[in-house]
This record gives structure tokens, C-alpha cells and sequence, in this order.
């Protein structure tokens, strides 16, 4: 590869070529065992003579930092360099203060025994027919139109969505009422930049989803945790300065039980009454395994407050990054230009082999046989908690991906035994931001069925 090499700064030209050499080997932009340019070939790119540059290398090969082979080339060692640590410069450039208080992602480590949250399972995704729309969509749209699109995305699969989630889940809308996004959180971003002015009351679900907390904060708001029961989000408990309410009825995170129909009516109520908005989460609705599901806010609302939100990161896979907002009229050109100005727009061939998807009934057959797999999972892990684990108090839920259990302990320390016996699971207080509340959480996408069993002994026998 071309290596750039800066000449400036002190020193004969050797020793910048020496220096700047160096550099990239510590700060691994040059890796071991990468081979370098031929001095002659450097030298002419350069402008200056090769001896000048035999010189940089004979002095980096002396030092360790190099390695001649005869007839092959100049090489950086493959032995262990300690890396200079990089020093702070006066006056460095820093991020603004509110990015304290908002955590760093950390990738949750792989288990043997995975209960981790939202995540599916990839066996069961249909790689070869999703092989087959997307070289079908990329043969055709590159022919086609190989420039920008529109920032609202794919115009077919915004009617595929408008289709599909009409018939699935009730939610009114047409083509021009989606915009498609990279996953649900850029949905939330490109919501939060059109919505929210910094010190704005942001009202999120207390214990809740830790990336929308982030997300908000990060814009400027004023993050407030509302409690929720076992009808959902506690609408009394709402600040009345509230610019934007984020709520996940359909399958309370982490929970999981849903909004009654009556918090549903009070909070459009509300919103109507303090000039609000609400962004309605859908992120795993599609797994049900009982019970009928409620309308969504969105169906429901006559006054153009509710955002609907939804992903396919479920559904489908989360490597994927698509999922989708539907929003009143009145908002939708603002929303459109956020999402131009954030990314201009997605994948479109992606994008395109998922409307192909949608239309040809591909998805709803590749749910319904995920559905049968998760339910399945989803009773044997209640029928063990329910039968091994009286120290935990199951939490009704029907639906999704994960379920929660409470406990009147500490249930950390548990958490961390387990990692260490091979078991992924997380505790409830870890979606908390005001006083923990303890319990586990516990996501059966990841791990195959033939292994809860085994993995929830190790569990049981942790405590």
C-alpha cells in the first residue's frame, strides 16, 4: 500500500523519513510483518535520493523496528514493539462535558451458554434466499441508477413496510409516512434532532433501554426516568415539561409486559394536553406466543403525537442496520432532511432486497418459523425458573426475546459467578439509572435450545 511519509519538521531528510517510519509502526498503522515500499520506489515518490531513504531503513532494521529478506524485501519486524504512549498536547481538543455522564459501548463478551438480550438467532436467518434478492437487487439497481437516492429510503420498501406493518401490527400509514433508517437508534437520533432543544425535558421508562438514555443526553436534553408497573409506563408519574415521552408498550425493556389499554388512552391524553410527542418502540412485537397484541399508540392516536419506531434487527439480523420510523405529516419534512443531513441515506441495495423480501411473504414465513423456535424456548426457560429458581419472581410476558425475573437480593454478584462458569446473563439494575432494581434478565435468541438446560443448571448453581 502507498505509505504516507511527511517530511516536515527538524532534522536531515533521513530523519524525517526515520521518524515518521517510526510512527506508524507504534501507533500501528504500519502492522507486523507489512511490507514496505522498495527504497528506490519511495525515494522517487519522495524526491529525494535513495540513499536517503536506505539510510531511514538501515537505521529502523538496526533498532528492531524492521526486517531485511533477501530477494523479498523490507519488512516491520514481527517481534513485540512497545508502543509509545501518546501524550497529551497543550490545549488538546475535547469533547463537551455532557459526554461524562454518558457511558462508553461495551461488547458484551461471548459465552458458552449466551442469554444475551437482543440478539437472534443467525442459524435460523434464510442465508441463501437473502444470497439470491440481494445479487438480484445489485445486478439491477447499479445498472439502473448507481447515484444518491432518497434520504427516506428505498421508495419500495417503504411501501413494503407500509404493507407489512399495517397488516401486522395495525399501524396506519402509507409509502410517504416511513422513513427507513439504519436500525432503530439512528431512528431515535434523527427523531431527538428534529424534537428536542438542549435543556429540553426528555421522559424515558425507569428501569429502560440504556441507548435512548445515552442518545438524548448526548443531544442535550434533561433525561427523566418515569416507573413503570404492571400496566406499563406510569403516566402520573410523567414531569409535565416533558418535550418527548420514549416508551416501548408493546413489550415493556427490559420487563417485557406490556402497556394496558387504559395507560395507552392516558398517555395520548396526556401528550395531547402538555403538546408533547411520543415515540412508540416496536422493536420485538413480531414473537408473540400468546395472547392477542394491543393496538399501537400509533393506531390509536387521533392528534398526530405518536412516532412509530420499528427495526429489523429482530427480525432479521442486527448486522443488517435497517429499521424504520412512521410520523405524522406535520414532521416528516423535518425528519427527512435530519435523516439527509445524518447519513443521507442507507444501504439501498440492502434496502431493496428486503422490499423483495417483504413483498414476496418471505418475512412472514421466516417469523413464523422463529416464532415456533422462541416459544419454545421461551417455556422451557419459565418452566425451569418457575421450578429451580425460587429465589426469582417471574415477570408475565408473551412476546419478544428475553423475559425478567425479580429478586429481593443483590443479583450481581450472581451475575458475575456465572460469567465465570461460562453463563452470559445480565442483572436488571444494569438498565437502571436512579436506585437498582435486582433481578435477571434473560435473552433466549443466542443460545440454541439444547443448551438452556444445561446452562441454566450452571446458573442455578451459582447462587
Amino acid at each position: 500500500m502507498d505509505i504516507h511519509v511527511s517530511l516536515a519538521g527538524r532534522g536531515d531528510l533521513s530523519a524525517r523519513i526515520y521518524r515518521s517510519l517510526l510512527d506508524a509502526i507504534l501507533d500501528g498503522r504500519l502492522r507486523p510483518g507489512e511490507r514496505l515500499p522498495p527504497t528506490r520506489e519511495l525515494a522517487k515518490r519522495l524526491e529525494v535520493s535513495r540513499t536517503t531513504v536506505t539510510d531511514a531503513y538501515d537505521r529502523l532494521t538496526a533498532e528492531g523496528f524492521l526486517v531485511g529478506k533477501v530477494g523479498a524485501g523490507t519488512f516491520v519486524s514481527t517481534q513485540p514493539v512497545k508502543r509509545a504512549e501518546r501524550r497529551a498536547a497543550h490545549g488538546e481538543a475535547k469533547p463537551r462535558a455532557l459526554w461524562d455522564a454518558i457511558p462508553a459501548p461495551v461488547r458484551s463478551p461471548r459465552h458458552e451458554f449466551d442469554f444475551r438480550l437482543g440478539v437472534p438467532d443467525g442459524r435460523l436467518f434464510p442465508l441463501e434466499t437473502w444470497r439470491r434478492l440481494v445479487a438480484r437487487e445489485l445486478r439491477s439497481t447499479v445498472v439502473r441508477d448507481a447515484g444518491y437516492v432518497d434520504p427516506a429510503g428505498h421508495v419500495r420498501l417503504r411501501a413494503a413496510i407500509a404493507r407489512y406493518v399495517g397488516v401486522s401490527r395495525s399501524v396506519q400509514a402509507g409509502a410517504d409516512d416511513v422513513i427507513v433508517t439504519q436500525g432503530a437508534q439512528q431512528a431515535l437520533d434523527v427523531i431527538g434532532r428534529v424534537l428536542v432543544e438542549p435543556g429540553d425535558c426528555v421522559a424515558i421508562e425507569e428501569p429502560g433501554y440504556v441507548p435512548a438514555r445515552g442518545l438524548f443526553t448526548s443531544l442535550g436534553a434533561r433525561v427523566v426516568g418515569v416507573p413503570v408497573d404492571g400496566e406499563g409506563l406510569d403516566v402520573a408519574s410523567l414531569p409535565s415539561d416533558a418535550r418527548l415521552v420514549y416508551t416501548t408498550p408493546s413489550h415493556q425493556f427490559p420487563l417485557g409486559t406490556p402497556m394496558s389499554l387504559a395507560r395507552r388512552t392516558a398517555l395520548l391524553s396526556w401528550a395531547h394536553r402538555h403538546d408533547a410527542v411520543v415515540v412508540e418502540d416496536d422493536y420485538d412485537s413480531e414473537y408473540r406466543f400468546s395472547d392477542r397484541p394491543l393496538q399501537p399508540l400509533q393506531s390509536i392516536d387521533r392528534g398526530g403525537r405518536v412516532v412509530y419506531v420499528g427495526s429489523f434487527s429482530k427480525t432479521l439480523l442486527p448486522m443488517l442496520r435497517t429499521g424504520f420510523l412512521v410520523a405524522p405529516a406535520s414532521l416528516l419534512p423535518a425528519l427527512r432532511t435530519a435523516k439527509q443531513l445524518t447519513d443521507w441515506h442507507g444501504d439501498v441495495i440492502t434496502q431493496g432486497a428486503l422490499a423483495q423480501f417483504l413483498d414476496e411473504g418471505l418475512l412472514a414465513r421466516h417469523i413464523r418459523k422463529a416464532t415456533r423456535e422462541y416459544a419454545a424456548r421461551h417455556a422451557l426457560i419459565v418452566s425451569t425458573l418457575r421450578r429451580d429458581f425460587p429465589w426469582l419472581e417471574l415477570v408475565p410476558s408473551a412476546a419478544g426475546l428475553h423475559l425478567c425475573a425479580r429478586s429481593t437480593v443483590d443479583v450481581r454478584p450472581v451475575v458475575e459467578r456465572a460469567a465465570a462458569a461460562g453463563v452470559g446473563v445480565q442483572a436488571l439494575a444494569d438498565f437502571c439509572a436512579g436506585p437498582p432494581q435486582q433481578g435477571l434478565v434473560i435473552g433466549y435468541g443466542a443460545i440454541p435450545g439444547a443448551k438452556i438446560t444445561e446452562g441454566l443448571r450452571r446458573l442455578r448453581e451459582t447462587n
